[in-house]
């Protein structure tokens, strides 16, 4: 898949796409003749999960390893699953003031009908 499709359906630039692919969150994709990236499909899930991470508060160091450890296969050490458990309780926390302030707005909204 071409970078132009993969920023597409990921939402991302192409320009942040090769930044991942630089800093080693993106295994580097093979060329097709002409030197273009050929990315395989598993580089959309892969980038979604970064994005969305980021998005979720984790540092691109901290994506990084998590990325490692999924690539291994391995089970995270105590400390990584911490780090990820640590995350998980924020997103929850977020999630739950996402939450309250949807409902305020509903509330204002239905009011105003």
């Amino acid at each position: 898949m071409s970078i132009s499709t993969l920023a597409t359906v990921t939402g991302l630039t192409a320009k942040t796409i090769r930044y991942c692919e630089q800093s080693g969150l993106l295994p580097a994709p093979p060329r097709t003749a002409g030197g273009y990236r050929d990315y395989p499909p598993e580089a959309q899930p892969r980038l979604t999960f970064i994005r969305d991470a980021q998005a979720a508060g984790l540092t691109l160091a901290e994506i990084r390893g998590v990325l490692a450890l999924r690539d291994s296969g391995q089970a995270p050490c105590p400390h990584a699953a911490a780090l990820i458990e640590a995350h998980l309780r924020h997103i929850d926390e977020r999630i739950t003031a996402l939450a309250r302030t949807q409902a305020a707005l509903r509330q204002l909204t239905a009011r105003g009908a």
